[in-house]
């Protein structure tokens, strides 16, 4: 079977690293021959082209990178679509191609066109509910004319790719849910769920010698008797830092013993800012930057996890990668409801706490729980890992989809 894929991530981000090519490398073992397309930031091509070509040629993968532009705003993005379409179009022919999978929607306009010029398959890998994120995360504002019609553009262009698409694939059975409640025409049978997956073998508590946990800890400067809270990823946008940070006040009331430790690329000031004004000790806070390699050694060395995300329609279709990862090492959870299956899933495997409200009274409520004792079943969260969230699934159900595309191809 032959697959092209398309992204408008590079694969050169660290999103491409942890969630395009561990699939794609997977579905290549499997024997799909697959061609793809990202789209890469000129700084971090230069940084990583080495790396990535060297993980695509050991792994049977054909990679064509495009230079990512981002200005002007809207004209920048219409000239990739562009060129994009040149170069599918080219691989396609050049390469019996049978299926195009495209993450997200702004390839998936490449993906419809050229089911429709060259008669491939088409998979929607949808990821979530892009057009309502851009809105509800401020980034269009629906009083501005143009953003008004290009959010309507994409509404439209959403109706045809569910509905013309061969496969669907989204992140959350709770988006599944709601989109099976709108009015137009769609094949249940043709969705599939495939949450944002994560390499249990990499993120394993048994990779890492015993004595790791107190070298990374010292290295931070926290004691052996201090209670870690940790949070990785971004800050901005859907990341709730001011309730996590009214959170960890909480803790601090109950464990006074406490330090959280935040993984991130943004400015440090932008949370000891935040910190500073809600009067939480910045003595507490720990920020820095952490490589995916050392990522589970930092997770290792903590306690707890918490993160907050902004509820809101959107995010009924999110999968947040962080969950599988903080999992996979066995670390409770403290995060809130009404985002994709997150909540869901903590209360499946005994994972952690919810918070149902951002609010004193349910912070208090969780930290006074931590506080008496954390005894839930490590090796409960570690199998919610595996069972849900687990990378070999995931390639397992993705494989499915290419198998039935295929073979409808080749009836055709």
């Amino acid at each position: 079977m032959h697959i092209l894929y398309l992204s408008y991530d590079g694969l050169t981000d660290p999103l491409g690293q942890s969630q395009v090519l561990p699939y794609l490398i997977g579905l290549s073992v499997k024997g799909a021959t697959i061609h793809i397309i990202s789209f890469d930031k000129q700084e971090r091509f230069e940084k990583q082209k080495s790396l990535i070509e060297k993980i695509v040629t050991e792994n049977n993968l054909v990679w064509h990178p495009m230079a990512y532009t981002k200005r002007p705003p809207v004209l920048s993005t219409i000239y990739d679509l562009w060129h994009l379409r040149n170069k599918a179009k080219q691989i396609v022919q050049e390469n019996k191609i049978e299926i195009v999978h495209c993450r997200s929607y702004l390839t998936s306009l490449v993906g419809l066109w050229l089911k429709k010029k060259l008669h491939t398959k088409f998979v929607f890998d949808m990821r979530g509910f892009w057009a309502d994120e851009r809105v509800e995360g401020k980034i269009w504002n629906l009083q501005n004319p143009i953003y008004k019609r290009i959010y309507s553009f994409f509404k439209n262009k959403e109706k045809q790719f569910l509905e013309q698409s061969d496969a669907i694939v989204c992140l959350t059975y709770a988006a599944k849910s709601e989109m099976m409640k709108w009015s137009f025409k769609m094949d249940a049978e043709k969705i599939t769920v495939i949450p944002c997956c994560v390499d249990v073998d990499f993120f394993n508590k048994k990779n890492l010698p015993f004595k790791e946990r107190n070298i990374f800890r010292k290295k931070i400067g926290v004691d052996e008797n201090e209670l870690l809270l940790i949070y990785t990823g971004g800050l901005g946008t859907w990341y709730c830092l001011e309730e996590m940070l009214l959170f960890f006040k909480k803790l601090l009331v109950q464990k006074s013993n406490s330090t959280f430790l935040i993984l991130t690329a943004e400015n440090p000031s932008m949370v000891f800012n935040a910190a500073k004004k809600i009067s939480v000790d910045e003595k507490k806070i720990i920020v820095l930057e952490a490589t995916r390699a050392d990522m589970p050694s930092y997770l290792n060395a903590a306690d707890l996890a918490l993160f907050f995300i902004l509820p809101s329609f959107s995010k009924s279709a999110s999968s947040p990668t962080k969950q599988g990862e903080m999992m996979a090492m066995e670390l409770p959870i403290i995060c809130n409801a009404g985002v994709g299956d997150t909540a869901q899933i903590i209360k499946k495997y005994y994972a952690g706490w919810v918070i149902e409200k951002f609010d004193d009274n349910n912070f208090s409520q969780v930290a006074i729980e931590i506080s008496k004792k954390i005894s839930l079943d490590k090796n409960k969260i570690r199998q919610g890992a595996e069972e849900f969230f687990g990378l070999k699934n995931g390639v397992e159900n993705y494989f499915k989809i290419y198998q039935k595309l295929s073979s409808l191809h080749i009836q055709k």
